[in-house]
């Protein structure tokens, strides 16, 4: 039965209770998806744990969030008059001006109508004898499915750190990614910050500008590299407008769906001279620039990684008056051992003003929190706010916090405790009809995320199509061709600079404690991720899948 909260909620779904699909989130990979499977004219329902759309938009509205992607390529492609309709204001949008676009996208289309909002997934059980899942929410609900199709994001399951105390605190806590929709106040206030990866890095500028006194605490220094974000006036918006198409076939065609892919010049084709200003050149230019165009051997050659890991320090240390602070807010791991982060110009800065103090807790951890504060190993910080800039269990940790069950009572997360195991990253052996968007060791919806879902996306609802109208049962991943491609992620594991560093990073889960070193990411080309994608379709997935009626 459907509750009385969704019949309320959702006039639409009174008394519906089996679907074709489900689909898990309203974030960009979410809405579309919802789109793609209406426009197939199949009984389709979100969920959304959100009050709203726009997924990582939606939840991570700190001060200063933006994107690292330009704008007109964070988009979608599909519709020619919600392109020229759409005008972005800067070339790397914030996060207001991203969850406004996904609103309106959301109105425009009245998908609204086909979503359960404030309504978190507990439980998926696959029901063998009927070939269909069993879907429970956190509001006491029970509906049953086909085909789920798990959207539900890489970045939303924040991780805090591994120290006792976190309940303890008396004081004012929020995870960036769990910011309160009425913002915070910090005029006048203690504050500290735990964490400079991508969300500390934007947000720290923010706070240190109201806060009485701002406390960093930092476990590993990461590159810092400026977005060199600007205004878009009307002019350039309409060109940017007019060479949709083009900007769609160029990024299609590289890496991971940003603008840059790198360049297939190594950096010895290159005099001292020359390959100086060539990183000059990049470094005034936007975004990823900075690192995937450039040659591709710095990413995985340790020599040429170094002479840019050098002219990157050259650039950042002067930005801080302090010599000996300078050095010690210095990186020491590779360009990329962990993905870099980008600034607005202000970032490092903020350690020349009075009221900002930086604690390195690789010399000094954390202890605990206390409910006056943080204890240190050498000393105490009484504070007023803790932010926690801590990141997320990327890849994995949203899939795991479902308790998922497939055929013969086998728990995902179990299964994963002890080895990840995907094909290509859509879908786990022993989990039928279930589509993992974003899951571990895949392409889509990882890197340039709406462009990278988008064949993936038409791929699924293209495949959901054809199992409920086909007489089809069960889709599923061969055991055997999810171990090679296992395999194949493996070795790619192997190759760069980040297989040869020590440093956490969430591409292998090291920056959750406790979790065993594995490659989560995967090298796979988006245009080769897609070709094969369109292979198995057309070869009625002969390969890697079966198809069981």
């Amino acid at each position: 039965m459907v509750s009385a909260l969704t019949a309320k909620t959702n006039p639409l779904h009174q008394g519906i209770d089996r679907y074709d699909a489900v689909v898990i989130g309203a974030g960009p990979s979410g809405l579309y998806e919802l789109h793609l499977l209406r426009e197939k004219g199949l009984r389709v329902l979100a969920i959304e744990a959100g009050g709203g759309v726009g997924g990582t938009w939606y939840w991570n509205r700190y001060p200063g969030c933006r994107l690292h992607s330009e704008s007109y390529t964070y988009q979608y492609f599909w519709s020619e008059e919600l392109l020229e309709e759409w005008q972005w204001s800067e070339v790397f949008a914030g996060q207001p001006e991203l969850e406004r676009y996904y609103n309106h996208v959301a109105d425009k289309y009245d998908l609204r109508k086909d979503i359960l909002f404030d309504t978190r997934v507990e439980a998926l059980t696959f029901d063998e004898s009927a070939d269909e899942w069993q879907v429970r929410t956190d509001q006491g609900d029970t509906v049953r499915a086909r085909v789920v199709v798990a959207t539900v994001g890489m970045l939303s399951a924040p991780i805090y750190p591994d120290v006792p105390g976190l309940d303890s605190f008396e004081g004012e806590a929020h995870h960036t990614s769990r910011w309160p929709h009425e913002g915070v106040d910090f005029r006048g206030k203690r504050v500290a910050v735990i964490g400079t990866g991508a969300s500390g890095v934007q947000v720290i500028p923010q706070i240190a500008k109201d806060a009485a006194h701002l406390s960093v605490l930092i476990r590993t220094p990461n590159y810092v590299l400026p977005l060199r974000n600007r205004p878009l006036d009307a002019a350039e918006s309409a060109d940017l407008r007019a060479r949709a198409n083009e900007i769609h076939d160029r990024i299609s065609s590289t890496v991971l769906g940003f603008t840059w892919s790198p360049e297939p010049k190594p950096t010895t084709d290159y005099t001292p001279e020359e390959l100086r200003a060539h990183y000059e050149k990049r470094w005034q230019e936007p975004g990823w620039a900075k690192v995937f165009g450039l040659p591709h051997d710095i990413l995985l050659e340790d020599g040429p990684n170094k002479t840019y890991a050098d002219f990157i320090l050259e650039k950042s240390r002067p930005r801080i008056h302090d010599a000996e602070l300078a050095e010690k807010l210095m990186p020491k791991h590779a360009v990329m051992a962990k993905p870099a982060d980008y600034d607005m110009d202000n970032y490092y800065e903020v350690f020349n003003q009075d009221n900002v103090d930086a604690f390195f807790v690789q010399d000094n951890p954390i202890e605990a929190i206390t409910p006056t504060g943080i204890r240190l190993r050498d000393g105490r910080l009484d504070v007023d706010v803790i932010v926690y800039a801590t990141g997320f269990e990327v890849h994995t940790g949203a899939f795991k916090r479902i308790d998922i069950i497939g055929a013969g009572g086998v728990k995902l997360k179990e299964v994963w405790d002890d080895k990840v195991v995907t094909y290509l990253g859509l879908m786990a052996p022993g989990f039928p009809n279930l589509f993992l968007v974003g899951g571990p060791n895949g392409r889509a919806a990882s890197g340039n995320c709406p462009i990278a879902f988008e064949v993936a996306g038409e791929w699924i609802a293209d495949t959901t199509q054809r199992l409920v109208e086909g007489g089809y049962a069960r889709l599923e991943a061969d055991p055997v061709a999810a171990q090679e491609w296992g395999r194949r992620i493996e070795q790619d594991g192997r190759t760069g600079v980040g297989a040869r560093s020590e440093v956490s990073s969430y591409a292998y889960g090291t920056n959750v404690a406790g979790h065993k070193r594995q490659f989560l990411a995967a090298s796979i080309p988006l245009p080769e991720f897609n070709t094969l994608l369109r292979e198995i379709a057309e070869t009625d997935f002969t390969t890697g899948f079966i198809l069981s009626r």
